[in-house]
């Protein structure tokens, strides 16, 4: 299974083609369209949100609702171009229109001019932008609903945004049923606090980042590969995991805790009852690169997105003199979006590993693979 992604942030279109996918998989675009909207939501984000009703429209691979077997083409309208043409236009462009040489730290401006020999970070930026990943969250939509032909689940939450922290732990169905709509916070009082602090920071034109936990349930063990270390799922998932940006750590279980404690309090002991066991879940459900049986459990850190209102110390690019950097229109913390593109990418990675593993042309042939595994 394969995604193929294309189109600028005020461009025309975002575009995706998904390769691999068995004829006969059920397409709710509808389910589509609502993460869509949900990755759009979310406490603390700017103006651009107000402007984008994003909706998939699929353009081949899908008949009746039911996937043929073929390449599944897709589109998502940027409804902005219309006011971007005269800057973005393919075939006929002013390109002397909002310029941006005032390179903005932490973003992939300076680097990404000296990369591909630009003098303008806007054929930079454009595509370098979290715009992109409206394409990830339909595609991995479609990879949850792969999964969930399987009986896997996926769903997560925000840990913490700027330093605030939910220090509780929670059943994967508490998460699936009380996730809050305003900042994907379970803690209440943590969820209020974020908020107000969030008010704060924009006030002083400033922003935030934070830490989201994903949670898979129902993925059978062997799913990934001790024997070569590309194969290996928790190397795989992590990688889904930084693409995403602004994404700049990522742990699977315990993670970085697991380097405070003796290994008597790191590893997850085995019985059989019948069946093989753990009572705890320190590793996240992964051993040696393959899933264990258990809920697959990853956090991931988000940087504060990087273009600040007030701006930072940079230089312009042209003239190498100091300046401020350019404020394009940003959000002050897009931790929900976040969560659900780690989600959907999360999905996506687990669903190449599975169809990797199962083969199969149609869905009959892999769900009677995957009830076949113990």
């Amino acid at each position: 299974m394969k995604l193929t992604t294309a189109g600028e942030s005020h461009g025309k279109a975002l575009t995706g083609i998904i390769e691999g996918l068995p004829s006969n998989l059920e397409i709710d675009i509808d389910e589509i369209n609502s993460y869509l909207a949900l990755r759009q939501s979310g406490y603390g984000r700017g103006g651009r949100q107000k402007i984008e009703r994003d909706k998939a429209e699929i353009l081949s691979g899908v008949r009746n609702k039911l996937t043929l077997g073929s390449p599944l083409a897709f589109l998502i309208v940027n409804r902005d171009y219309e006011n971007w043409r005269s800057v973005m236009s393919a075939e006929e462009a002013d390109v002397t229109l909002r310029t941006l040489t005032r390179v903005r730290p932490g973003h992939a401006d300076l680097t990404g001019m000296i990369k591909f020999d630009q003098t303008d970070a806007r054929n930079v930026l454009e595509r370098a932008s979290a715009r992109e990943t409206a394409v990830r969250v339909a595609a991995g939509t479609v990879a949850r609903q792969y999964l969930r032909a399987l009986g896997v689940e996926i769903t997560g939450y925000v840990r913490s945004v700027c330093g605030i922290k939910d220090e509780k732990e929670y059943s994967f169905e508490y998460i699936k049923d009380n996730r809050g709509s305003q900042l994907f916070m379970l803690d209440k009082s943590a969820e209020s606090a974020a908020m107000a602090l969030l008010d704060e920071l924009k006030s002083a034109g400033d922003t935030a980042g934070g830490v989201i936990e994903i949670r898979v349930k129902g993925l059978k063990s062997g799913f990934g590969s001790c024997m070569t270390y590309a194969d290996k799922l928790d190397a795989r998932l992590s990688f889904a995991a930084m693409s995403v940006q602004a994404i700049k750590g990522v742990e699977i279980g315990l993670g970085f805790a697991a380097a405070d404690r003796r290994g008597s309090g790191v590893h997850d002991e085995i019985y059989y009852d019948g069946e093989f066991r753990r009572r705890s879940n320190n590793a996240g459900g992964i051993e040696g690169g393959m899933s264990n049986g258990e809920e697959i459990i990853l956090r991931a850190a988000m940087k504060p997105i990087p273009t600040l209102m007030r701006g930072l110390d940079t230089v312009d690019y042209i003239t190498r003199e100091p300046t401020k950097a350019a404020g394009e229109r940003s959000d002050v913390a897009a931790v929900c979006a976040a969560e659900v593109i780690l989600e959907s990418v999360v999905a996506f990675a687990l669903a190449q590993a599975v169809s990797e593993r199962l083969g199969g042309d149609n869905m009959r042939e892999v769900i009677e693979r995957y009830g076949a595994l113990r």
